[in-house]
């Protein structure tokens, strides 16, 4: 499997393990009657603070999901993955490394580390976006 694939595959993983995560604290707050209503708003504000983080790092993920599986399915599609292939476990890993800093923290340095790690993200797509248009522009 390229590297592509599997940061595909990987991104796509990690955001239905998140919502399985999400999910499973929802039912605790349930069950532990710490709850009474089995609505929550969607942007975890209305949860505690750990509930509010992993609502927001899950929707985080979906939410970037648009530029980084579009940019991997982009290469896919038209067979280039050997565009993407170099920095695909980067981005893969910058994507769990977000998710991960945000549900552990909301301390300044936590907010900034995970600005980095977007702006990783952001930047390789960007690059890869650039690289695939020029390949198909000539």
């Amino acid at each position: 499997m390229s590297p592509t694939y599997f940061a595909l595959a990987g991104y796509i993983a990690w955001t239905m393990l998140l919502l399985i995560v999400l999910a499973g604290y929802r039912t605790v707050l349930i069950s532990s009657q710490k709850r009474s209503s089995l609505k929550f708003a969607n942007d975890g504000s209305d949860v505690p603070d750990l509930g509010h983080r992993i609502t927001r790092a899950q929707a985080n993920c979906a939410e970037s999901f648009v530029f980084v599986g579009g940019t991997l399915l982009f290469a896919i599609a038209t067979g280039s993955t050997v565009i993407t292939d170099g920095l695909a476990l980067i981005v893969l890993a910058a994507r769990l490394g977000q998710s991960i800093v945000h549900m552990v923290s909301t301390a300044n340095l936590a907010i900034q580390v995970r600005f980095v790690l977007f702006l990783i993200q952001l930047g390789i797509c960007g690059y890869w976006l650039i690289m695939l248009v020029t390949k198909f522009s000539q």
